[in-house]
């Protein structure tokens, strides 16, 4: 290792440490049931889940576990550190490689994501088009879907490069989103999700 790993890896160390105590005092919180927490970018989001968000992860499992089976590594709301300063996450829905363990520590590892999926809430979209985007494809998640429940669509972000995706699909809802050819090898129909 070169000095420069070497205080690379303290760095890392030293965030998820940081993340560690963070998710430790928020487990100590009385936080509302039925609401969501996660740390982007070193902010605490706390986000109530609705029933149209709940009806749209559902059949987004439901499609996952019907093309792996029911065993597959698939889950929803479990943290998974990413990339970045400070950045635990609570993916909507995360499909794991068959082959994935846990770390040291426990915890799932975020080179082991090949899918995730972000169900937009008004107060977090910017978080799932932003910073959570670029997280995920720095960690090279090979397919990321968002589905916006309050503008009727499904953007799904392909190519991770350099800490961006290089290609992007829109598809209403109503269409099929055609992820054939790609990690997750399925269609999602989407004209049984919900809108706001």
């Amino acid at each position: 290792m070169t000095v420069v790993d070497d205080r690379i890896a303290m760095a890392d160390d030293a965030n998820t440490r940081h993340l560690d105590e963070l998710f430790e005092l928020l487990e100590q919180m009385p936080v509302p049931e039925g609401f969501r927490v996660e740390i982007v970018g070193g902010s605490v989001f706390m986000t109530p889940q609705r029933d149209t968000h709940w009806g749209i992860i559902r059949r987004i499992v439901r499609a996952v576990e019907d093309r792996f089976g029911v065993d597959v590594r698939v889950f929803s709301d479990v943290r998974i550190d990413f990339p970045g300063h400070e950045n635990g996450f609570c993916p909507d829905v995360a499909k794991l490689r068959d082959s994935a363990e846990k770390d040291d520590e426990g915890r799932w590892r975020h080179e082991d994501v090949e899918f995730v999926a972000e169900v937009i809430s008004q107060g977090t979209a910017t978080n799932d088009y932003g910073p959570k985007k670029t997280a995920y494809a720095t960690a090279e998640v090979p397919v990321y879907l968002i589905a916006d429940p309050y503008q009727g669509r499904c953007y799904v972000y392909t190519d991770p490069k350099d800490g961006h995706y290089v290609t992007s699909t829109r598809v209403d809802f109503g269409g099929a989103v055609d992820l054939t050819g790609s990690v997750v090898d399925l269609v999602l129909a989407t004209d049984t999700f919900p809108r706001d």
